[in-house]
């Protein structure tokens, strides 16, 4: 509870920067977006979602643990040409919290879908 009162009170802060949050909570593979964790809309406000995406065609920024251990992961970033990283800065929403977070996190992860796909 403490994050979300920090949270809040960010947001109520008109002078201060905004916040970047993951709310998959993990990095995946690049090839589908993990189910969206609940604390990131539980704030009523206006959010700006973004969409991120590597291209790997230059170098693949996604590591496989179970097939490369930490070291030769870095060496292999480390030696590729470039990491590139499309993005997508998605029209903005207001979260109400009697909307549902349900229903905004599924219209967030359709548009950046979307987005990545065309």
């Amino acid at each position: 509870m403490a994050a979300l009162t920090r949270l809040k009170d960010h947001i109520a802060a008109k002078t201060k920067l905004p916040i970047l949050i993951f709310p998959e909570g993990t990095c995946v593979n690049n090839t589908s977006v993990m189910m969206f964790k609940k604390g990131s809309f539980e704030i009523e406000g206006t959010i700006y979602p973004v969409a991120i995406k590597y291209d790997p065609r230059l170098g693949d920024a996604f590591w496989n643990s179970s097939k490369y251990n930490m070291v030769s992961y870095l060496l292999r970033m480390m030696t590729s040409w470039a990491i590139v990283v499309n993005v997508w800065y998605l029209p903005p929403m207001t979260i109400q919290v009697q909307t549902g977070l349900v229903s905004v996190s599924f219209q967030i992860d359709q548009m950046g879908f979307e987005a990545t796909t065309n």
